[in-house]
């Protein structure tokens, strides 16, 4: 079964890194470290809008422990 979304609810690696203010290496890390979700479309690399949301959670998080 193939999952579709809407084009809305993913953005593009560099639209990720612009609305959250972060440097491709450093979504990369997150990516790599498994933080953060990413889906392949071709070449593409895209994150949903969920996996944007839950990754700010798990950063939410991860400040409230410290």
């Amino acid at each position: 079964n193939e999952v579709q979304m809407d084009t809305k609810e993913l953005e593009t690696l560099p639209e990720f890194c612009g609305r959250h203010s972060i440097s491709r290496t450093a979504a990369y890390r997150e990516i790599n470290d498994g933080r953060l979700r990413i889906t392949k479309v071709g070449r593409r690399t895209l994150v949903a809008r969920t996996d944007a949301e839950a990754w700010l959670e798990l950063l939410r998080q991860s400040a409230v422990a410290s």
